[in-house]
Order: structure tokens, then sequence, then C-alpha cells
């Protein structure tokens, strides 16, 4: 059965490496650009701040890309994202299913550390909502010229929309955030999945998406050190 085939290259676990390889605030464009396009298998997106590259295989059925922003007046990584979106993940009991990752970084405004929220709920909320803001941001300067790119961007876009929703009728749940397994929720066609945010440092959140065949599990099968 066809899920059953070996996977090819690039592999599963490479296609995050250039992602784990960018370090916010002291990866330059030109350490991104040296590790986050591989042209035998992806195409390669930027404009003056922003640098991306995609890819698909099986067929079409798995697409991905790595992205990172830059900082208008430095030369140093802002914000870093992966995605990967499988309709044709496997799943040895139950057949193939459909998965989708996506993980990101970004170093906060001075604004969110300054700002007194009412909670600790509200700045998370406000964090989660400006990740989104700044993607849709960076997403658009790059997919007008990339079709892949472009589906890839609606559906993270649909993945924050979703999780905002949630949060905004129960604001409460945003306390689940930092927990270790996570937020629950209901994608609207791919199913179950969960979301995590983290501080990597008091300026840098991280934060993780994984649905459907990747949910059962809170462990990251591409997880590299940091």
């Amino acid at each position: 059965m066809e899920y059953f085939k070996k996977d090819e290259p690039p592999f599963d676990e490479e296609l995050a490496a250039s992602y784990h390889q960018t370090r916010l605030k002291e990866s330059s464009s030109a350490d991104v650009l040296t590790t986050i396009h591989r042209p035998e298998y992806e195409v390669l997106s930027q404009s003056k701040s922003v640098v991306a590259s995609t890819g698909e295989k099986k067929k079409g059925h798995q697409i991905w890309f790595n992205m990172v922003a830059f900082a208008e007046n430095k030369a140093t990584a802002e914000r870093k994202y992966f995605f990967m979106v499988d309709e044709k993940g496997k799943d040895f009991l139950f057949g193939p299913k459909r998965s989708l990752k996506f993980d990101s970084q970004m170093v906060l405004e001075s604004g969110f550390l300054d700002e007194p929220y009412a909670s600790e709920n509200d700045r998370r909320i406000a964090i989660l909502q400006q990740l989104s803001k700044n993607f849709r941001s960076d997403i658009d300067e790059l997919a007008q010229d990339n079709k892949t790119l472009d589906i890839c961007g609606m559906l993270v876009k649909q993945t924050l929309e979703t999780v905002l929703q949630k949060l905004d009728s129960s604001p409460a749940l945003a306390s689940k955030l930092s927990d270790g397994d996570g937020l629950d929720f209901d994608h609207i066609t791919l199913g179950n999945g969960f979301i995590r945010m983290m501080s990597v440092m008091d300026d840098i959140i991280n934060v993780n998406i994984n649905i459907s065949s990747l949910a059962w599990t809170r462990e990251d099968p591409f997880a590299l050190e940091e």
C-alpha cells in the first residue's frame, strides 16, 4: 500500500533543519540564505526583509516552507517559521491521515514587556494576536508570486484564527498555552490539534501547533536541539 512506502528525500526529519539552525537576534541574512534553500527540492522567494523556501513531494500531497523575517534596522533574524502539511501521513493502524505542523519564534517588541496587562492570560492572547499579525505581514510579502507559499499561508492563517476564536470565547483557556500539554482545539478540516506557547528568552516567544496524526503525541517528530 502507498503509505507503507519509504520516505523520499528530502527526508521528513530534514525539512525543519534550517528553522532550527536559524538563531533569532544572531543569524544574519547571509547565514539564513546558506541553509534555508535546497535548489534540487525547493523554490526560493525573497523580499527586502523576508526570505522563504517552499517544497513539495508525494505528488503534491506534502508541502512545506521555511521562512525568516529580518529586523528593519538590523541584519539579524527577527522571526522564523516552519510549516508542513501532509495529506498522506503514515498511520499503520488506520491508514493515511492528514496532518499539519506549524512552528514559529518571534522577538517581542519592547511594548509587550512593558505593557501592564490585566492578567497573564491577556498577555498570552495579545502575543498570539501579534504572531498572527506578523505572520500575515511576512507571508503577504512573498505569497503573491509563489502559489505553494500562498496555500500554506492560508492554512496557517485559518489555524491561528481558529485558536484565537476559541480564546475569545473563553479567555481563561489561555493559561493552557504554557502547559506541557498545551491547548487543544478542533481544526475545521484537519481534526484535533494542540498549540503550545513558551518563552525561549524574556523577549523571544516560541509557538508550536500540531494537528491530526501528529496530535496524539505531544512529542515533536522533527525536534532538534535549540
